[in-house]
């Protein structure tokens, strides 16, 4: 124990001995933490009783052999009983007089952390007072003495209730002021509204979930906090709340552009609801990406068995026709045969198309720096572009560098950027424009001065096979920008631009999930995390190439071990699947919260949870990592 704390221990035990009544507390145990010198000499104790942690069964025990408590049958029996209403804590007063005919009131109240105090005060002088109001007064009725004793005796026992009511009023507050702190802290926005859809409480955490909203929506109209479209959508859902019957949905913000998820649960009291909202954004877009991938894996194997029986027609009518065009036929059947062969020519073109959608294609987002990207897409898209179409791109994205795959991001611009050129036809103007939104998204839109979209085409635009470029078109451009967007957790939308009620041109929007890329990571000391000897020997070699120090891990559990020992990594590098019960995803989740840069690494499937899970958590390198790849995420080059 430190001075500081002996002063003020010091200091404490003098106030408690300075008041004149004793002062006892004992522990949830029945074992004495503190008492003052007033109790010792009041109930003349030894030493032995007044040291913290003697049994308060043995002071009672001394206290009835010596007599405290007047002639008792049977003293064991009598102790047991004392120990019994000690244990239940509950608050008390009461009045008794002593073997040597003093008198003493015992007031007692139990503590929040079990135990309890208990205060004794000297009442004799009070006693006598009434004995001696009883014995002088002639004027006054025995029942009038009788009455004004009661009271007396009621007031003390009043006071000691009022004690015990303040106790329970501080315990109270200090109840829902730990409530209150805990619900603060929970990512999510707890409210209740009462059924004239006022808000009559909130943890103020209304206005990150949802932002936008009034931070202290506390009775205020839920309409006038959430704002016209939200409420549009609450209205309905807050009236079966009011009806009783519990509820779960999920709804777009627009204001933010967050997914949100509600839950609704009847407060019978009051026939008002609790509400419980949470920003379930990054958990929808992995949600809807591992969605897709599936989808994407039953379409593959059922389209695949069609495509090989079909790929094995065309193989035999190819080969019929080839034979065909060397015999002598009639002029007529010559243009039936090239027919027939372009057909199936344009067959096997479809088969490539369909396997690219429905094949092994999978996203492998790494560090993209945006302008350097767009810069490279203009050149590639304005080579593709008439004379009399133009290409402007215009970038608003601040960050210099996203998690994207660029390559399949690429093919998704370019065949955007090919339609529009065949929506513009001779002459027009296509604009590329990248911006972000809400720190949430990031969205790619091409448009165009065509004719736009029509009706038709708007319901239909991502249906395989639609298209409206007569045999010109497949039919799959927009159904593969469609796909390459859902599998990075995205989606697509299709709109016209109208000026005076009239289109004028098409507009296409991708938007995906906006990752930031991992900073570069200045050389220092690496935490490597791999239970594969022979991999960890490589990615060791590949780290102090990049003029990396390295220590190493087989487990998590060890990894956490060396990150609480060794306070300087700057890099932690850590398979998904290791030894032990955590995963690489655990790893980074119970690092320190000042944790320094991590990757991921593995050689799961894309559909696999736990790579959908990692994705959403931080950069992911696919098995085998090679020395190019790890300088992407670390933005540094091996030194030579």
């Amino acid at each position: 124990m430190n001075t500081r704390s002996s002063n003020t221990e010091a200091m404490t035990m003098a106030g408690l001995n300075l008041i004149q009544q004793a002062l006892s507390i004992y522990d949830s145990d029945l074992r004495l933490v503190v008492a003052n010198d007033r109790f010792r000499t009041m109930f003349e104790l030894p030493e032995v009783l007044m040291t913290a942690g003697a049994s308060f069964e043995e002071t009672i025990r001394f206290l009835t052999q010596r007599g405290e408590y007047g002639e008792v049958s049977d003293p064991e029996q009598f102790i047991n009983e004392r120990v019994e209403l000690a244990l239940n804590f509950e608050p008390h007063y009461i009045e008794r007089q002593r073997d040597n005919g003093t008198w003493v009131s015992i007031e007692g109240s139990p503590l929040p952390q079990g135990g309890w105090v208990a205060v004794y005060t000297d009442i004799t002088s009070t006693k006598q007072q009434e004995e001696l109001l009883r014995t002088r007064s002639e004027t006054l009725s025995d029942q009038l003495l009788t009455r004004a004793e009661e009271l007396a005796s009621s007031n003390r026992a009043l006071g000691a209730s009022v004690m015990a009511l303040e106790v329970a009023k501080r315990q109270l507050t200090e109840m829902e002021a730990r409530i209150r702190l805990t619900t603060e802290m929970m990512p999510a926005h707890i409210s209740h509204i009462g059924p004239d859809m006022l808000y009559t409480y909130s943890n103020r955490r209304l206005s990150q979930v949802m932002p936008g909203s009034i931070e202290d929506p506390v009775g205020k109209h839920v309409s006038e906090v959430l704002g016209p479209e939200t409420w549009a959508i609450l209205d309905p859902q807050l009236k079966r709340g009011f009806a009783g019957k519990a509820t779960v949905f999920e709804f777009n913000h627009e204001p933010s552009s967050q997914r949100i998820r509600v839950a609704l649960t009847p407060d019978e009291s009051t026939g008002g609801v609790y509400v419980l909202s949470m920003d379930i954004t990054e958990e929808t877009q992995t949600r809807s990406a591992l969605q897709q991938t599936r989808r994407r894996e039953i379409a593959a194997q059922m389209i695949s068995g069609l495509a090989h029986d079909f790929s094995n027609l065309l193989t035999i009518i190819l080969g019929s026709q080839s034979r065909l065009e060397r015999v002598e036929l009639p002029e007529n059947a010559q243009d039936l045969v090239a027919a027939t062969l372009s057909a199936a020519r344009r067959g096997g073109v479809l088969l490539n198309r369909i396997a690219d959608m429905t094949g092994a294609r999978d996203y492998h987002p790494a560090p993209t720096h945006i302008a350097p990207f767009l810069g490279g897409f203009d050149t590639l898209a304005r080579s593709a572009l008439p004379e009399g179409i133009t290409l402007t791109i215009n970038n608003h994205i601040a960050q210099d560098a996203l998690m994207l795959d660029a390559g399949m991001l690429q093919d998704s611009l370019l065949n955007l950027v090919l339609n529009a050129r065949d929506a513009c036809g001779r002459e027009g103007r296509i604009t590329l424009t990248a911006i972000t939104v809400q720190n949430t998204w990031a969205e790619f839109t091409v448009s165009d001065t065509g004719k736009g979209f029509s009706e038709h085409a708007l319901t239909r635009a991502f249906d395989p096979f639609f298209t409206t470029k007569g045999e010109g078109g497949s039919g799959l451009g927009l159904p593969m920008v469609y796909d390459a967007a859902k599998l990075s957790g995205g989606s697509v939308h299709v709109r016209n631009i109208s000026t005076g009620g009239a289109n004028t041109g098409g507009e296409v929007t991708i938007r995906m999930p906006l990752r930031l890329a991992p900073a570069p990571v200045e050389p220092g000391l690496a935490l490597l995390v791999e239970d594969n000897s022979d991999i960890r020997a490589d990615m060791r070699q590949m780290l102090v190439a990049f003029g990396h120090s390295v220590i190493e891990a087989t487990s998590a559990e060890e990894a956490l071990a060396l990150a609480r020992e060794v306070p300087d990594i700057s890099l932690v590098l850590s398979d998904i699947s290791l030894e032990g019960e955590l995963t690489g995803i655990d790893l980074l989740e119970r690092l320190p919260a000042s944790k320094p840069s991590c990757l991921l690494m593995t050689s799961m499937p894309d559909s696999h949870p736990l790579y959908q899970k990692a994705l959403a958590a931080t950069a992911v390198l696919r098995k085998p990592v090679s020395e190019q790849m790890l300088a992407r995420y670390l933005g540094t080059e091996p030194t030579p």
